[in-house]
């Protein structure tokens, strides 16, 4: 059984920083699965935040590029969001998720591919 949990959210001042920390159990060593932030405002869609695709490289949304760094700790299995000079406008509760079976690629995006979700945790920023 597949278990994603989220932690590190809070309430900061504008121009502050966070560290968001994502830990998946469940998958074996040699599992193959995709894992990515994603965030959700209130009264807004869904939308993928941070991810490391298949190559190793980092991918984000345009408006967190030069602000948030994702990080992955393979062995662990933890997923995190460095997330600095925040702005009113990354207030959201954050999400994990992961899809089976497939590293992950240019779809990334696509909330609709991730099988399992954390919790969620909130970040709320003040200006």
């Amino acid at each position: 059984q597949v278990q994603v949990v989220e932690s590190g959210g809070g309430s900061v001042q504008a121009g502050g920083s966070l560290r968001l920390s994502c830990a998946a159990s469940g998958y074996h060593a040699y599992s193959t699965y995709c894992m990515a932030w994603f965030r959700q405002a209130p009264g807004k869609e869904r939308e993928g935040v941070a991810v490391i695709l298949g190559d190793g490289s980092s991918a984000y949304t345009d408006t967190v590029k030069g602000r948030f760094a994702i990080s992955k700790d393979n062995a662990k299995n933890t997923l995190d969001l460095q997330m600095n000079s925040l702005k009113p406008e990354d207030t959201a509760m954050y999400y994990c998720a992961t899809s089976n079976g497939v590293r992950c690629g240019p779809w990334w995006m696509n909330s609709a591919l991730y099988n399992y979700w954390g919790q969620g945790t909130q970040v709320t920023v003040s200006s």
